[in-house]
């Protein structure tokens, strides 16, 4: 009896033991521990790895990226912006001599009728008052214009010239002297005593001052200097990103404010300093366009004169002019020369309705030379001023 109850016993043991076994068994799959069963199995972080190498281990994966609901995606990355390519200017040489039919085409009216007048066979005083008046018309002036009316006349009395040639040569010599000035023309450009050349560009505003800035600095990096410019035009973003267009063409380094309306002079200084660390052979700033009439804003063009030269001397300072502006561009140009010191003027627009007439009437007033022409509008119009093909322009000779 008690064997068959022991019996009895191991059975039940027995199929208790594989019944649960049973249980445990994923359907179609092996077996898993009673203590891996005892896992939290809808946490999804525990799954079977050891398929068919009959270990029966369990390893943590993370959770799946298969479905789009788990799915992560990582913002695109910015586009890194393309370097523009540089542009090689040409030097400034010669420049004037290539734009010379551009000048003549748009100058050839003053000049043509002065010739046609004094090549008459009687000049009465009639004819010299309609000499006097084409040169006032040409934007001369009236006390160059008579001046130069009087010593024609003293000419044509003692040469008594009347032929066409003759009286070409004789008028040529007559423009050449108006148009001449014992005041170099040439711009100082050279680094000296370990530091750069500092050039202030000033005017009213629509003279074209920015445009000037970036061609002039092309014309410079074409004769092979490096250039720093100063975006000291803080009032007009447009300014500041034009000037960084034409530096980042050719190479030059633009030091800019971010804040729109910063302070023109901090702007001003930085530029200086830059170029001083950088060893750069120019640094040239562009100014923010005023109105000649308007004291505080002259005042402040002053100032950052002032404080520009506490880090360095100021080499050039550049007058902007728009030569269609004529004598109202005189005007301008007396109270810019009293305020900052002008010692060069840069004549824009030359190539259009200008009339010529206003180079001789500019240096007249100001006692400083014209230093640079704008012949157009393309990055590489802007030319020394060279008074002989200027007049010969007006001529429209060889």
């Amino acid at each position: 009896m008690v064997e068959y109850i022991i019996l009895i016993v191991v059975l039940v043991v027995f199929f208790a033991g594989v019944g649960g076994s049973m249980l445990l068994r994923p359907r179609g799959g092996r077996g898993i521990s009673r203590r891996e069963a005892g896992r939290d199995l809808t946490s999804g972080t525990s799954t079977d790895t050891g398929a068919g190498t009959g270990t029966g281990t369990i390893t943590e994966e993370p959770p799946s990226r298969a479905g789009p609901a788990a799915q992560t995606l990582a913002p695109p990355a910015p586009p890194v912006p393309e370097k523009p390519t540089l542009e090689k200017p040409p030097p400034s040489a010669g420049r004037m001599v290539r734009l010379r039919a551009r000048l003549a085409r748009s100058q050839t009216g003053f000049g043509n009728a002065l010739l046609s007048l004094l090549s008459s066979g009687k000049l009465d005083d009639d004819t010299w008052d309609e000499i006097e008046e084409v040169l006032i018309t040409a934007d001369v002036g009236v006390a160059p214009a008579r001046q130069m009316v009087e010593d024609l006349k003293t000419k044509v009395k003692v040469e008594g010239a009347r032929s066409p040639a003759e009286v070409r040569t004789m008028l040529r010599t007559e423009l050449l002297s108006a148009v001449e000035t014992p005041a170099s023309r040439a711009l100082r450009t050279e680094r000296h005593e370990g530091r750069p050349a500092v050039l202030l560009v000033v005017g009213v505003n629509g003279t074209g001052k920015t445009t000037t800035c970036g061609k002039l600095a092309r014309a410079l990096i074409g004769d092979g200097h490096t250039v720093v410019l100063g975006a000291a035009d803080t009032f007009r973003a447009a300014a500041v990103d034009q000037l960084q267009t034409w530096g980042d063409r050719v190479g030059a380094e633009t030091v800019r404010s971010d804040k729109e309306g910063a302070d023109p002079a901090s702007v001003a200084f930085d530029a200086v300093s830059r170029g001083i660390e950088d060893e750069t052979d120019v640094v040239l700033i562009d100014t923010a366009g005023r109105l000649h009439t308007k004291t505080g804003l002259m005042d402040e063009l002053g100032k950052v004169k002032r404080v520009v030269e506490k880090r360095s001397p100021v080499d050039e300072v550049l007058l902007v002019l728009d030569a269609t502006t004529g004598q109202n561009g005189l005007r301008q140009a007396r109270v810019f020369a009293e305020v900052v010191d002008v010692t060069g003027i840069v004549l824009t627009k030359l190539d259009g309705t200008a009339k010529g007439g206003i180079v001789i009437a500019v240096q007249r007033e100001l006692g400083v030379p014209v230093k640079l022409a704008g012949l157009g509008e393309g990055p590489d119009d802007l030319a020394p001023f060279d008074p002989e093909t200027f007049v010969d322009a007006i001529l429209g000779g060889e």
